[in-house]
């Protein structure tokens, strides 16, 4: 990392190896300080093609959970570079059929940079900095499925949220190896047989209406997206698909669905 003046990094043989944010505004202004520093860093890392993750769209701001001065905020693709929670909202969609239980994933689209052609959750997205969980599902139910806003806010469930610690690799569109902390709000959605989910922006190739064994066996194959993977095996916990008498791992995964995570989650 190129850091700046801003940042104060300890000595190499210094033991546990530190960088420590400097309020240049002498706290008169310590949030939007920081919020300058960690814009300036990122722009020369940036500026010396340093990440493969920053060549991505520098679009949207995530808060940094824990912060003491919020609101203090860095760009979406920087967020594992500094180890910080992210946070996420992800919606499943699902109906009751004569045939069971069915769900609706989607496809993403081949021409993304992260995660091309794996399977999804039915709605979901990065938590902006000042935006809620719900709000942002609701934009993205819109923006990735075209569900009407009246009929989400109306039948829209929120069911608790999944933490968990993972380590980047193929597929994310970045640095390998970084462990990133993951904070992900999940809601549910249960609709009837008429009400069906339409691509309406390029990142969705195509929505399957599947009954549970066929979102098993996706999962077994290791179609999904990692992260989303995760939340249809809460979904599956949450609705007694998985249980105890029919997984033998059932504790270690509703454990690992929640883990602690090593970095701070509110102001301490």
């Amino acid at each position: 990392m190129p850091w700046t003046s801003d940042f104060e990094v300890s000595k190499p043989d210094e033991r546990p190896r530190t960088v420590r944010l400097l309020d240049s505004s002498n706290g008169r202004g310590t949030s939007a300080a920081c919020n300058a520093a960690f814009a300036k860093v990122i722009q020369a890392a940036l500026d010396g093609r340093v990440f493969q993750s920053l060549s991505r769209p520098l679009r949207e701001d995530f808060r940094i959970l824990g912060a003491k001065y919020p609101p203090v905020q860095l760009k979406r693709p920087a967020a594992g570079l500094f180890g910080i929670a992210c946070r996420g909202a992800h919606m499943t969609v699902y109906t009751r059929t004569a045939e069971g239980l069915k769900i609706w994933v989607p496809r993403r689209s081949a021409h993304l940079k992260t995660w091309p052609g794996k399977l999804d959750t039915t709605v979901a997205g990065g938590v902006r900095a000042q935006e809620s969980a719900l709000e942002c599902i609701m934009h993205e139910a819109d923006e990735e499925a075209s569900l009407p806003e009246d009929l989400v806010r109306k039948r829209i469930k929120p069911c608790g949220a999944i933490t968990y610690l993972c380590e980047s690799g193929a597929g994310s569109g970045g640095e390998f190896g970084l462990m990133v902390p993951d904070v992900l709000y999940v809601f549910d959605l249960e609709v009837g047989e008429d009400v069906v989910p339409k691509p309406q922006d390029d990142e969705v190739e195509a929505f399957y209406l599947w009954d549970v064994q066929q979102v098993k066996e996706a999962l077994l194959r290791e179609e999904f997206k990692t992260n989303c993977a995760s939340v249809m095996i809460d979904f599956f916990i949450r609705h007694g698909i998985i249980t105890d008498d029919n997984e033998p791992d059932y504790l270690e995964l509703v454990t690992r669905l929640h883990r602690v995570l090593p970095v701070p989650l509110t102001a301490q």
